[in-house]
């Protein structure tokens, strides 16, 4: 679970990035690139501005999610490898060992 919710919020990270980037602002964004500021709302409809508003809300919705999510669960994982693999060497040193039978008596 642990590796499946880092994938999507690596995707949710760069589908935002991408998402943002496309946006037209104040400068034109990167979608002025794409052949002046009304370019790239012209070749894929007049709805895109609406489209990208959307998606980056959701997408801001998912990486926030996936952000506490990932959170909780690295809280509850604990402490790393090394310090469990210590705390089991301590607790088995710890034990008391079985004494030997003494086999040297008639």
């Amino acid at each position: 679970m642990y590796i499946f919710l880092i994938i999507c919020h690596v995707l949710a990270c760069l589908v935002l990035i991408g998402v943002i980037l496309l946006q037209a602002g104040k400068g034109g964004g990167l979608s002025a690139e794409f052949g002046g500021g009304g370019g790239f709302q012209s070749i894929f409809g007049t709805k895109t501005s609406a489209f990208l508003t959307r998606a980056t809300g959701v997408c801001a919705v998912i990486f926030l999610t996936t952000s506490l999510t990932l959170a909780l669960v690295s809280a509850k994982r604990g402490e790393s490898l090394v310090v469990r693999e210590v705390a089991k060497e301590e607790k088995t040193s710890t034990q008391p060992q079985p004494a030997a039978k003494d086999t040297s008596k008639p």
